[in-house]
């Protein structure tokens, strides 16, 4: 399977065209992925063993209908109901699964909707990652905005009426420092009420530096929690150390933000199994930090430039709907946001039920949130990491919530 997502070589240089076969056929020229590299800090703590023990586990197949019939009769779903309503058994219960979780939504978050939008401002990658449109290998055009160019695209974001954005940049400490991520929180910090990153994991003081910059919360992709396959998708960069992203949040945490987002990427390997481990990265988190936001998100693998033959391994709307009805009810405290990977019937119909916070607006480019609000075409943009779905604007994400008798939000949040 590995093969299929690999991506075009043809204009790469004869020296990364050699490195980058070797990576991918020779097992043994690659760091042990799960060795920590120079300068990545190291915390105390065992979320990562319960987390991936309880996933290993995981025998979906041995759950009947009677089990999910006692999951969903029970008040407070036990993590064994949890993994029942995750099994292929519970399928034809979804109907009752939505109810219970459309009734766990209304009692904690009545009928409100949260719309944000991400802005990527850089998409230089030093990471092999074979499904990102990102990778370091992938022939993409290349961008960073400068600072006049993130308050441009923040000024056209915020006029909009938009009051949360997400930052993100590629994987890059060389090309997207500790210092430009700082000074564009700073900026966000001016035009937003809440402003999230999604950027590289770092360590706890860096956090908290950013968080002293403007940052409130950050979104970290743990991709998938299958060990084995992470070490075969993650060829090169820092991204092939398996525990120093899984502890990235505990780290930001730590590092003084007030909230944490946590996914893995659907169809990358057993998403019963990644599904049920990002909750209980959740689960484990939140009795271990109570005070802070958490939240969970079910991207699916969607189409990158220069590769078309992506599968995403029978994750379809019918297993993603399942998936969060069952964090839902397993976590009814705990945000869920469903992206612009969806379509737009997806998610018009999921915000009734189960997610409570969608983007608009959307773009996965660099720079061109001016050609996306207002019709023009913009010069010396960067290529985007992955084709979206659902290109609503704000007014048009607006209008269709507030068409199906939710309250959209912009901001939930205020500092006193």
């Amino acid at each position: 399977m590995q093969n299929s997502f690999f991506v075009d070589s043809d204009k790469l240089s004869e020296a990364a065209l050699q490195k980058k076969h070797r990576l991918e056929r020779e097992p043994a020229s690659r760091t042990n992925h799960m060795e920590y590299m120079e300068g990545m800090e190291q915390i105390s703590s065992d979320i990562m063993d319960k987390v991936l023990s309880e996933r290993n586990g995981y025998e979906y197949g041995r759950y009947t209908k009677e089990d999910v019939r006692r999951a969903l009769a029970h008040e407070v779903c036990s993590i064994e109901d949890f993994k029942a309503l995750l099994s292929p058994a519970a399928l034809p219960y979804l109907e009752e699964m939505a109810k219970r979780a459309k009734i766990e939504t209304g009692k904690h978050f009545g009928n409100t909707v949260y719309i944000f939008t991400p802005l990527y401002i850089a998409n230089y990658c030093e990471n092999y990652c074979v499904y990102c449109g990102f990778n370091c290998y992938n022939d993409i055009v290349r961008k960073k905005l400068t600072k006049e160019e993130i308050e441009k695209e923040m000024k056209i974001i915020a006029d909009s009426g938009i009051e949360e954005i997400l930052m993100l940049t590629g994987e890059s400490r060389s090309m997207s420092d500790l210092s430009y991520i700082g000074m564009a929180c700073e900026m966000a910090a001016k035009y937003f009420r809440n402003v999230g990153l999604e950027i590289y994991p770092v360590n706890s003081e860096e956090y908290r530096y950013l968080h002293e910059c403007g940052a409130d919360y950050v979104t970290v992709f743990q991709e998938t929690y299958d060990s084995d396959k992470y070490e075969t998708l993650h060829l090169l960069g820092h991204k092939r150390v398996f525990p120093y992203r899984f502890d990235a949040q505990e780290r930001a945490i730590l590092g003084g933000m007030r909230g944490v987002g946590i996914s893995a990427l659907l169809g990358l390997a057993d998403f019963r199994k990644d599904a049920l481990a990002s909750a209980l990265h959740v689960y484990y988190l939140q009795r271990k930090y109570p005070h802070v936001e958490y939240s969970l998100s079910c991207p699916r693998l969607r189409p990158i430039i220069n590769n078309d033959r992506i599968n995403p391994m029978d994750v379809h709307e019918r297993q993603l709907c399942q998936i969060l009805c069952a964090y839902r009810i397993f976590l009814p405290y705990v945000g869920i946001t469903v992206s612009s990977r969806e379509q737009q019937h997806f998610r018009d119909g999921i915000v009734k039920i189960a997610a409570t916070k969608v983007s608009a607006g959307v773009s996965t480019g660099i720079g061109d949130h001016e050609s996306k609000y207002e019709g023009t075409q913009e010069e010396g943009t960067g290529d985007e990491q992955f084709e979206i779905s659902d290109a609503r604007s704000l007014e048009e994400m607006y209008h269709d919530i507030s068409g199906e008798g939710l309250q959209p939000v912009l901001n939930d949040y205020v500092y006193v």
